[in-house]
């Protein structure tokens, strides 16, 4: 087994499954796809730690791959059904939607900064992924091109209700990231029903305040 193989498989038996993650689809991609081929090649010894992982080129916003465990964890709450159609927000590299695309029918991402959003292109084609697809988009925006969508997955945190996001969900949709709107943060669940959004909080999480999705300053007299 290869080093980054070995990390592969630590990361899956040493973070993922004991964070209670049982879907087998989930654990399965984690175990296939290549986590270093998303990742700098001055960061690569890293790909595998239990860290948000700062992908962005040297000088220009930080951009992230959350934690592997985080990741899973949310998406097995999301209960992503082989059908359904789903957007990951703040995508950097293209982790996340690569993961996602081994499971779903479709996969839009968008990452706000243009040089990473490419990137991520170039790893999806050069892995061969076929259904997942990104553009340069700031986080609040989505893509409504292709909605509305089952899932909507945040590749990070909001410090803001993301009410452009949920407008691009379908009846039945859900959407799940990082709640930053309270101390500690809470990986929330929204599901879209009858024009209503419910939220429910599913358990404390963390990872980096997506850009435009941050706390609006307050307005100091």
């Amino acid at each position: 087994m290869s080093g980054f193989s070995a990390a592969r498989q630590y990361m899956v038996d040493g973070q993922v499954r004991p964070s209670d993650v049982t879907d087998e689809r989930i654990l399965d991609a984690m175990l296939t796809i290549p986590r270093e081929a998303f990742v700098p090649a001055d960061k690569q010894a890293l790909a595998y730690l239990d860290l948000d992982l700062d992908v962005a080129e040297s000088g220009a916003t930080k951009r992230y791959l959350i934690q592997p465990a985080l990741l899973a964890k949310m998406l097995q709450a999301a209960d992503i059904k082989n059908s359904d159609r789903v957007l990951v927000v703040g995508c950097a590299t293209g982790y996340a939607a690569a993961v996602v695309a081994r499971f779903a029918a479709q996969v839009s991402a968008t990452e706000s900064d243009p040089a990473l959003a490419a990137k991520a292109t170039a790893v999806l084609t050069q892995l061969g992924i076929q259904n997942a697809s990104v553009k340069s988009a700031a986080a609040a925006d989505g893509d409504s091109d292709g909605a509305p969508y089952d899932v909507i997955v945040l590749n990070g945190a909001t410090e803001i209700i993301p009410t452009g996001l949920y407008a691009q969900l379908k009846e039945g949709g859900r959407l799940v990231g990082v709640f930053g709107l309270t101390q500690p943060p809470r990986v929330n669940l929204v599901t879209h029903y009858h024009d209503d959004f419910g939220h429910r909080e599913l358990f404390d999480g963390t990872a980096p305040v997506l850009p435009g999705l941050g706390r609006l300053p307050a307005f100091v007299f």
